[in-house]
């Protein structure tokens, strides 16, 4: 028993000793533990706590991946103590600083719509990958893009407007975008623009490069597959993100444009640009042709929305224009005074700045559609070539710059720069004495009458320069008016014909003019003889040959030029603008489409013998023509490839009835010389005198042979008088010595039809006269074969032929006229016919229907 009792005490002895001693390390160390734990918990809730000051500085950073990589993990990590009470408070703090990191995201998702920035913008799509918001990301972009394209213009505009509005009252930035463009002024107008356009670039740029980064970024990802891919779900998502990813952005490139385009119409509509200068106007052709091209080069669009807007305002722009050049035309061409223009002899519209456009192989406006011809495609392709910082709108200004000195002084006729680029570009001032540019100045502004010192200055220029181009000071004007108008077309393919037609108008007008001036024919209504026979038998003596040549219809226009000429008159020429009425009254919407006849100089003189009824001046008119003619002969190509295919006719109908008919108007202009160079009534009436029923045969010609050949001595000797001051070209010389011979025989055939009595020996005295004046005429001119030669020796010789013949000889012969066949049937065969034979050829006469050509 005290056995068992002391086993009992030894036992509660070990107990206390060992066992509840060793219990209590354990549950000591247990508590330690559990305390340690705490403090890791409560260390870690700190940490927590704290983790806002380090995700404010990451984001002030802008590492975004970096601060959502440690929201996510904070709340991953206050997902383990939501035990806490403190730990509800924390995530809900990080909800909102995860809220808040989103926002700033998108804030920093939005700056790459203007400057794009490789780094910057792979941050924030990784942050939003971290988020799982991918696809949202991309639906934020396109709202940035939208609202980056709205904000731009409007401030740009915005600013133009306050600055040139001053301390005005009014509200600018509380208008709609579209009222606030009304606000632009006209001198602000291109520099707003030419900002315009590159602040859109820059957002334009932004898109291209942001779609370059996701391809980029999609490619390594297929080369090199993350870890994320490794599972086939994973795989699919991310295909899914891509494909949403990719239609999105190509789907975006028409929205943006859209939007551009809209922004842009909206700008170009909101101004009257009709009263621009031209040089302004084309530089807002070539900018808006230029965004076109981005336009193209950025989405493939044909910018429609562009196109339309810019048509309206260059069909308005160009309608105002062409007027305003029309009427400064008609001015210049009245006080044009049809003096030379002094160009050397190579002188070509090549050299003129108006044309150069035509040698560059490729203006800043050209289509990007013929890229391909070029070998090299990245300096043609606007991305790639302003991709590293530029601005393909920032080379207007410095054109502008460039050209101003040439084109500006184009712009309409200002004289004194006009004076520059002929005798600059063309001759040395060592060429052109002083006084013949100072000449120059006073004929183009009108200031005074020309001084003669400029005709003796062309004299010994002449020397020199005698093959150079004739043509005058509004020659050259409507030249480079000319290239003007190409330029415009050139830029702006739609209104082609509109520029086209204006182009025509300009010729037509300058035509008309020199028809007007010096091809109407009202002479036969005065005397060729009055200024030295002041008789009014002389008057009326002298119209009968002279009208009676003109009926016969060797003297007039053809055809062809007199339908040109009335086309001209009934579209172009407003007749009643000068008190002349021409037909029924035109509406005022019509006759604002019309120009008033010009009237000549009065400082032109036609009148005179001694200048030869102002052949010099007629020499300049005509052949200017013909050289303009010339030169539209040689633009023919280049506008015929701008033409709408549709409008093409009118082109070919305007050069094979209009501008190849200009050479025709030598016929009439130079007719009205002849018919009164020489004194046709005088030898008409010493013809009245001469006995022609002689009965020997003589062997002396008649005296009004030979006064007739002083005529044309004395017209030989003016005709080399006038080649001192104008260069007469061969085909005028030839012209006007036709004319005249021409003139001289049919006065010859006149007067022998005014013959009441004539024998054989009196027809063979005709002979011998027609042989002195032919011998004697050869030596006079090159002129062969001598005109109307046959016409003289056919009439003299009908004489001999038999009745029957005579018949025969009558409906063939119709170029004589019915007062000549008559003579014929009384003088010649009076003698040899009855009277019922010769009523009989009478008859037949009368029978005749003479067409006149």
């Amino acid at each position: 028993m005290a056995h068992k009792l002391y086993g009992l005490l030894m036992l509660r002895s070990a107990k206390e000793g060992f066992t509840e001693a060793s219990l209590g390390l354990l549950a000591n160390q247990r508590r330690r533990q559990l305390l340690t734990g705490l403090l890791k918990s409560l260390r870690t809730i700190k940490t927590l706590q704290r983790t806002d000051v380090r995700l404010s500085e990451m984001l002030e950073e802008e590492d975004y991946p970096g601060a959502i990589q440690l929201c996510l993990e904070c709340q991953k990590a206050a997902s383990t103590f939501k035990h806490y009470n403190c730990i509800s408070e924390l995530n809900s703090k990080l909800q909102d600083t995860l809220e808040q990191i989103e926002e700033q995201l998108d804030v920093a998702l939005s700056k790459t719509c203007k400057h794009f920035d490789v780094s910057h913008y792979t941050k924030v799509q990784l942050a939003y990958k971290l988020l799982g918001k991918t696809q949202t990301a991309m639906d934020q972009l396109h709202m940035h893009f939208t609202q980056a394209i709205h904000n731009t213009v409007f401030q740009v505009v915005l600013g133009y407007v306050e600055l040139c509005a001053g301390n005005a009252d009014t509200k600018f930035q509380k208008m709609p975008y579209k009222d606030l463009c009304t606000h632009i002024t006209t001198d602000s107008y291109i520099p707003c623009l030419t900002d315009l356009c590159k602040a859109l670039w820059e957002v334009m740029l932004s898109y291209h490069l942001t779609m370059q980064w996701h391809d980029e970024h999609y490619k390594e990802e297929e080369t090199t597959p993350g870890a994320d891919d490794s599972s086939a779900e994973g795989s699919d998502e991310s295909t899914v993100g891509r494909s949403y990813v990719k239609k999105k952005l190509e789907h975006g490139l028409t929205r943006i444009w859209q939007e551009v385009q809209l922004k842009v119409k909206a700008y170009l509509l909101g101004t009257d640009v009709s009263n621009f200068k031209y040089d302004d106007f084309i530089v807002v052709l070539d900018v808006i042709s230029r965004l076109m091209q981005v336009g193209e080069e950025f989405c493939g669009s044909k910018s429609e929305l562009l196109q339309e807007s810019i048509k309206r305002q260059s069909v308005n722009y160009f309608k105002n224009y062409h007027r305003t050049r029309l009427e400064e035309l008609r001015m210049f061409l009245e006080n044009e005074t049809w003096e030379l223009c002094p160009v050397k002899s190579n002188f070509s519209i090549a050299q003129l700045h108006e044309f150069r456009f035509m040698g560059q192989c490729r203006s800043p406006s050209v289509s990007p559609s013929r890229q391909p011809e070029s070998t090299e495609p990245v300096e043609l392709c606007l991305f790639e070539q302003y991709l590293q910082g530029g601005n393909p709108f920032e080379m207007q200004i410095d054109n502008k710059e460039e050209e101003t000195e040439d084109v500006l002084a184009s712009n309409g006729y200002e004289s004194d720069e006009l004076e520059k680029s002929v005798y600059q570009d063309y001759d040395s001032d060592s060429d052109v004495p002083e006084e013949l540019k100072q000449d120059y100045v006073d004929e183009q502004t009108g200031d005074g009458p020309v001084k003669s010192v400029s005709r003796e200055t062309l004299r010994s220029r002449k020397r020199s320069d005698y093959n150079a181009p004739i043509l005058t000071n509004t020659t050259l004007n409507v030249i480079r008016l000319v290239g003007k108008y190409m330029q415009m077309m050139n830029i702006l393919k739609p209104i082609a014909f509109d520029v086209i037609h204006c182009v025509s108008q300009l010729f037509d007008y300058y035509l008309y003019a020199v028809y007007t001036f010096f091809g109407r024919n009202d002479m036969h209504f005065q005397s060729a003889s009055l200024p030295s026979q002041g008789s009014q038998p002389g008057v009326s003596r002298q119209a009968v040959p002279v009208y009676w040549y003109e009926s016969s219809g060797l003297g007039l226009i053809s055809s062809r030029l007199r339908t040109t000429l009335s086309r001209i008159q009934e579209s172009l020429i407003d007749m009643e603008a000068g008190g002349e009425n021409a037909g029924p009254h035109a509406s005022p919407e019509e006759r604002k489409e019309k120009v008033p006849r010009p009237h000549l100089s009065q400082l032109v003189i036609l009148t005179s013998s001694d200048t030869l009824y102002g052949l010099a001046e007629r020499v300049v008119a005509t052949e200017s023509l013909v050289f303009l003619a010339e030169q539209f002969e040689f633009l023919q190509p280049h506008l015929d490839t701008t033409m709408p295919s549709a409008k093409k006719p009118f082109l070919q109908q305007f050069y094979s009835q209009t501008v190849s008919t200009a050479s025709e108007l030598r016929k009439p202009i130079y007719w009205i010389v002849a018919a009164k160079a020489i004194d046709y009534e005088q030898m008409l009436l010493l013809m009245v005198g001469v006995k022609w029923d002689i009965k020997e045969i003589m062997s002396q010609h008649n005296v009004y042979v030979d006064v007739l050949l002083k005529e044309f001595e004395k017209f030989n000797q003016r005709l080399g008088d006038v080649s001192k001051i104008v260069r007469i070209p061969l085909p005028v010389s030839n012209v006007l010595w036709e004319h005249c011979i021409r003139l001289a025989n049919r006065t010859l055939v006149e007067g022998y039809a005014n013959v009441k009595k004539c024998s054989n020996e009196g027809r063979a005295l005709m002979q011998l006269d027609f042989q002195q004046f032919l011998m004697k005429l050869e030596k006079l001119t090159d002129l062969r074969p001598i005109p109307d030669k046959e016409f003289v020796e056919t009439y003299i010789k009908v004489y001999y032929l038999t009745e029957n013949d005579m018949e025969q000889f009558i409906k063939n012969h119709r170029e004589y006229s019915m007062k000549q066949l008559t003579n014929l049937v009384n003088v010649c065969l009076g003698s040899h016919i009855n009277k019922k034979a010769r009523q009989k050829l009478l008859a037949a006469i009368d029978d005749i229907d003479r067409p006149k050509r």
